[in-house]
C-alpha cells in the first residue's frame, strides 16, 4: 500500500508539471500571437505575469502570517538594498523571460522546443567560462546532438518557409539567459537568506520596474490605449491565468524534483517536450516532413543522453570523490 500511494503521488505530481507547463506555453501564444486578439505587446504580456506573481507571493506570505509558522513561506518585505544586490540577476531574469515569450511570438508551438534547444549547450559552455568545469567526452557528444538537431530544425523550417530567423534569435538569447540565471541564481541566493520564495519576490519587483522604460519606448502603452478587448473580462481572465500558470510552474517543478529527482525531473522535461510537440501539430493542424521530426528526435535524444550521462556522473562522483578528479585527465575538456 505505501508503495502504490508513493506510485500515484509521483504520478500525481509529473502530470500537474505536464499539464500546467503545455498549458502555460499554449495559453501564452494565444496571449502573444493570436489573430483574434491581435495584442502586438510581448512585454506587457510579461510584465503582468511578472507582477502578478509578485502579488502572489506577497499574498500567501501575508496569508501564512496569520496561521501557524511555515518556513516554506518566510515574511516578505522590500529592502532597497536587498533589491539592488538581486538587480544583475533581474537583468537576467527580464532577458529569459522576455526572450522566451518573443521566441514563442515569433514560432510555432511546434517548433518552440528546437527554437531554443540549446540550453544545455550553453549551460557547459558558460560552466568552463565562468566556473571552470570541465565536461566529459560523452556529455559533449549529447551536445553535438543538439547543435545537430537544432540546425536541422532551422533547415526544415526553412523549407516549409515557416522559419522566423527573429523567433531564432530570441531562441538562442533565451537559451542563453537560461543558464545565466542558473548561474546568477546560485550566486544571489545567499543575499536571500538561501530563500527562493524571496528571491522570486524580489525578481519579480525588480522585473515589473525595469519594464517600464521599455514598455514606454517600444510604445507598448500606445498599443494598450488603442487596443479593443482592453476591458474585456476574458482577455483579463485569460491573462490572469496564464500569471497564475507562471507562478505556479515554479512550483510544480520543485515538487516533481522533490518527489523524484533532479535527474527524473529532466526526462521527465524531456518526455514533455515531445508531447507538447506532438500536441501543437494536431492543434494546429500542420503537417511536417520527415526530416523536420528527425531534428527534433535528435534534440530531444540529445537533451535524455546528456542527462543520462551526467546522472551517471554525478553517481560515481557520490560513491568515490577520486574519480571526478581522473575522469577530467582522461576525457574532459
Amino acid at each position: 500500500a505505501p508503495f502504490v500511494l508513493r506510485a500515484l503521488r509521483i504520478a500525481l505530481v509529473v502530470c500537474l508539471y505536464w499539464f500546467i507547463s503545455i498549458a502555460m506555453v499554449f495559453l501564452n501564444k494565444y496571449l502573444l500571437d493570436s489573430p483574434s486578439l491581435r495584442l502586438d505587446a510581448p512585454l506587457f504580456v510579461t510584465f503582468f505575469q511578472c507582477a502578478l506573481t509578485a502579488a502572489l507571493c506577497l499574498g500567501l506570505s501575508l496569508g501564512a502570517a496569520c496561521g501557524p509558522p511555515c518556513p516554506a513561506l518566510p515574511a516578505l518585505r522590500l529592502d532597497a538594498k536587498v533589491s539592488r544586490s538581486v538587480l544583475p540577476l533581474s537583468a537576467v531574469f527580464i532577458g529569459m523571460v522576455t526572450s522566451n515569450n518573443l521566441c514563442l511570438k515569433h514560432v510555432g508551438v511546434a517548433f518552440y522546443n528546437v527554437g531554443r534547444s540549446l540550453t544545455t549547450v550553453f549551460n557547459v559552455l558558460l560552466s568552463y567560462l565562468l566556473l571552470k568545469q570541465t565536461t566529459s567526452l560523452y556529455a559533449l557528444l549529447a551536445c553535438g546532438v543538439i547543435i545537430g538537431g537544432f540546425w536541422l530544425g532551422v533547415d526544415q523550417e526553412g523549407a516549409e518557409g515557416t522559419l522566423s530567423w527573429t523567433g531564432i534569435f530570441f531562441g538562442i538569447l533565451a537559451s542563453l539567459c537560461v543558464s545565466l540565471n542558473a548561474i546568477y541564481t546560485k550566486k544571489v541566493l545567499p543575499v536571500v537568506d538561501g530563500s527562493i520564495w524571496r528571491l522570486t519576490f524580489y525578481n519579480n519587483v525588480n522585473a515589473c520596474v525595469l519594464f517600464f522604460p521599455f514598455m514606454m519606448l517600444l510604445g507598448e502603452f500606445r498599443t494598450l490605449y488603442h487596443f479593443d478587448k482592453l476591458w474585456s473580462p476574458s482577455f483579463w481572465g485569460m491573462m490572469t491565468l496564464g500569471g497564475v500558470f507562471g507562478f505556479a510552474i515554479g512550483y510544480v517543478t520543485g515538487l516533481q524534483i522533490k518527489f523524484t529527482s533532479p535527474l527524473t525531473h529532466n526526462v521527465s522535461g524531456t518526455a514533455k517536450a515531445c508531447a507538447q510537440t506532438v500536441l501543437a501539430v494536431i492543434y494546429f493542424e500542420e503537417t511536417k516532413s520527415f526530416l523536420w521530426w528527425t531534428s527534433n528526435l535528435m534534440v530531444l535524444g540529445g537533451s535524455f543522453a546528456y542527462t543520462w550521462v551526467k546522472g551517471l556522473e554525478m553517481r560515481k562522483m557520490q560513491e568515490d570523490p577520486n574519480v571526478k578528479s581522473s575522469e577530467r585527465n582522461e576525457s574532459g575538456v
